[in-house]
């Protein structure tokens, strides 16, 4: 029986699953589609702050994609590691497989950085919001790109994905990968992208729909403690005002739903009637998405 033959009849129970080690995806290339380039980026910390921790490991991978979001093509990775100032913890090394003597004398060049990124048109990563801020401090072209994320801006959820973990996203896609290596995260990443979903449609299609609009950012200023359930339940997150930003709940709404949004908060939240909500209100860019600066 050959490997094929055996993965068949396995496939063809109903009490079990198969799961594939992820591959580079590629696709034929199409006369006549405009294609895009975007880049993928995957860095391991030293901790979750971004303004204490460092980072200790980057990868970038290009990808080719349609503007109805099928990738059909994977370029070579820009991978590098980072000695930090501090010692690597025991708790990273065991998550992250990366000792002291792996980034000893190794540092990440901006240069070298800017370089690789120039020309793409977009940069995803799963968890944007993490990512991001670290990236800007070691390369400021991070900040004139627009970006996107694979974890918040793909409706898995709508598609019978109910966990955010780029690993268990892959695994209900029938896939496994080695996490928390920043170059299979990456090629992770870009493989779950290329997934076609319910409807026919990839998952970078649905990503595209919400990265590229502009969005309106509520600020939920003094909002009752009491009602953090609340908010939490209804998808804001919380800003502990490390980063110089308020320290408040905040959401993303679109420019469409920011009545509706006002009106919940005047009504669920603050129960003020026509008063001021407390809320701070700003549009938000793929430009500036998922930053901190500002």
């Amino acid at each position: 029986m050959t490997l094929d033959e055996a993965l068949a009849i396995v496939e063809a129970s109903p009490d079990h699953r198969v799961l594939r080690r992820i591959k580079p995806p590629s696709g034929p290339v199409l006369a006549g589609h405009p294609s895009r380039i975007g880049l993928y980026v995957d860095c391991e910390t030293t901790g979750l702050d971004h303004a204490t921790a460092e980072i200790i490991e980057l990868a970038m991978i290009p990808f080719d994609y349609y503007d109805d979001g099928r990738i059909f093509g994977v370029g070579p990775a820009f991978h590098a590691y980072n000695e930090p100032r501090t010692p690597i913890a025991p708790e990273i090394t065991k998550l992250t497989g990366i000792t002291h003597e792996m980034v000893a004398g190794k540092c990440i060049d901006p240069g070298e950085v800017a370089a690789f990124m120039d020309g793409y048109g977009l940069v995803v990563a799963h968890n944007a919001a993490f990512d991001r801020p670290f990236l800007e401090a070691i390369c400021p072209s991070f900040a004139t790109i627009p970006w996107a994320c694979s974890m918040s801006q793909v409706p898995w959820d709508e598609h019978g994905i109910s966990g955010r973990r780029l690993e268990y996203i892959a695994a209900a896609l029938g896939s496994f990968y080695d996490a928390h290596n920043a170059v299979s995260d990456c090629q992770a990443g870009i493989h779950v992208l290329g997934a076609t979903l319910t409807g026919g449609r990839t998952a970078l299609a649905h990503l595209l729909d919400r990265a590229l609009l502009d969005t309106r950012r509520i600020w939920a200023i003094g909002a009752p403690f009491e009602k953090k359930d609340l908010l939490k339940a209804r998808g804001y997150q919380w800003n502990g005002g490390e980063d110089g930003r308020a320290k408040a709940w905040h959401i993303e709404v679109a420019a469409d739903g920011l009545d509706a949004e006002i009106a919940y908060l005047k009504s669920d939240i603050y129960c003020c009637g026509d008063r001021p909500t407390g809320g701070r209100i700003s549009t938000v860019t793929p430009r500036d998405r998922f930053t901190v600066r500002g």
